[in-house]
């Protein structure tokens, strides 16, 4: 270096706390400090309470890396999960993560290209590389369970499906229940002429409200019309209530999710009739949204954050060995705003 000149300084690199700084500081050795990351019972509750203050006050973070080659545990869990970002899906896969984050799991998800067998065992494939000791899925498409019946799997399995035909790993909203609720709300109200637009054909949620609103209309003794396969945007549901709109043969409208709801209030406005004076519209699943709709939308709300919640409770549940697990469908709930009324 020539006189005169300077040498920038480096900046100092900081090493993050390991295990054995742990250790040093509560005064036991390295082995005590993982028996209590680990939960063992043969520690004291004053060693234990001891070498968590130090923990928490170095702020040391477990290596998970690490601990997998040790315990032959990866503590982790995944997510394979459906290509679509519904409101649904995302806010389930929040609480799957805050809950297994809170019992010291890792959550490591896929998303599906595709809903044919290829992707859904490819998508597997990635998953079991990471050694993941269960698996939630969270993709409601018929498709992609017909590929899960081909698959061996070793590990505890939930899927939130609705169907319930597999009722030892299935956890769902009861949606046939929230569609009757809806329907059964609009015929309360006087209404005969009933139309429903539905979710996509291959979508388990929406063959199951399609059923509930048949039930109900056949439990009330009502005219049957066809119901009407839609994309779950609102898009469509604009499109097709403007079509439905040329010949006024109905005077209510069950739409299988909140968004083609919403298509459906925009037809209404753009015919310059009224919503619910003119025709009355229910939808399903409560968005953050459905109340600032005007009218605020009456609707089915359904409890995504408790689905991923108990998702996670009977994943672990399942991995200490437990039998006695609960798997009751979670019940929906009727929002009544605005949206539906009287007939006329």
């Amino acid at each position: 270096m020539k006189p005169g000149t300077t040498r920038a300084m480096e900046p100092t690199k900081v090493r993050a706390p390991n295990i054995r700084d742990v250790a040093r500081l509560a005064g036991v050795s390295y082995q005590t400090v993982s028996r209590v990351l680990n939960n063992a019972a043969s520690i004291r509750p004053s060693t234990r309470q001891r070498v968590l203050e130090i923990i928490d006050q170095v702020g040391y973070r477990p290596n998970q890396a690490a601990r997998a080659l040790v315990t032959s545990k990866s503590r982790t869990i995944g997510v394979l999960l459906s290509q679509t970002a519904h409101y649904g899906p995302t806010t389930s896969l929040r609480a799957i993560e805050d809950a297994a984050r809170e019992a010291g799991y890792l959550i490591t998800t896929t998303s599906l290209s595709a809903s044919d067998y290829e992707s859904v065992a490819g998508g597997l494939e990635h998953l079991m590389s990471q050694a993941i000791e269960g698996l939630v899925v969270i993709a409601p498409q018929v498709r992609v369970f017909d590929a899960f019946k081909e698959l061996a799997l070793t590990i505890p399995l939930v899927t939130l499906d609705s169907t319930g035909t597999d009722a030892l790993r299935s956890l769902s909203v009861d949606q046939i229940l929230g569609a009757r609720l809806a329907t059964r709300h609009l015929i309360d109200l006087g209404h005969q002429e009933i139309l429903h637009i539905s979710g996509p054909q291959d979508w388990i949620e929406a063959e199951a409200r399609m059923r509930g609103f048949l039930q109900e209309i056949n439990a009330a003794d009502l005219p049957t019309h066809p119901p009407i396969l839609g994309d779950w945007t609102a898009e469509f549901g604009y499109h097709v209530g403007r079509e439905l709109l040329g010949s006024r043969d109905f005077t209510a409208v069950f739409a299988a999710n909140d968004q083609m709801a919403l298509g459906v209030f925009h037809a209404i406005r753009d015919a310059g009739l009224d919503v619910p004076r003119d025709v009355s519209v229910v939808g399903f699943d409560d968005i953050p949204e459905a109340r600032h709709f005007w009218p605020p939308l009456t609707t089915v709300r359904q409890d995504f954050a408790e689905l991923g919640r108990r998702s996670i409770a009977l994943l672990l549940g399942e991995l200490e060995g437990e039998t006695d697990l609960n798997h009751d469908s979670i019940l929906p709930e009727l929002v009544v705003r605005d949206s539906a009324g009287p007939i006329r």
